[in-house]
């Protein structure tokens, strides 16, 4: 399966990375496009373990009812 890129950009950043590297275009695509997915992986797993707390507290606000409270209260006072 090819690629075809006419981006002269886009050849030049390969072909940079690649001779960086001392690999050929099509190791350098792959291993270019592996390290972009492991960086958005790591920067994903980054973002899940901050907002685990805040998800937790809402689990839990919501247990003791106080989910089902707030949205009576914001009901009752809400303006049209």
């Amino acid at each position: 399966m090819a690629i075809h890129v006419q981006d002269a950009e886009a050849d030049w950043l390969v072909r940079e990375f690649a001779r960086r590297r001392g690999l050929g275009i099509t190791e350098a695509i792959k291993v270019a496009v592996q390290e972009a997915n492991q960086r958005e992986e790591r920067n994903f797993e980054e973002y899940r373990r901050r907002i685990e707390p805040i998800i937790e507290q809402m689990r839990a606000f919501r247990k003791e009812g106080g989910f089902e409270e707030a949205m009576q209260f914001i009901d009752e006072n809400w303006d049209d």
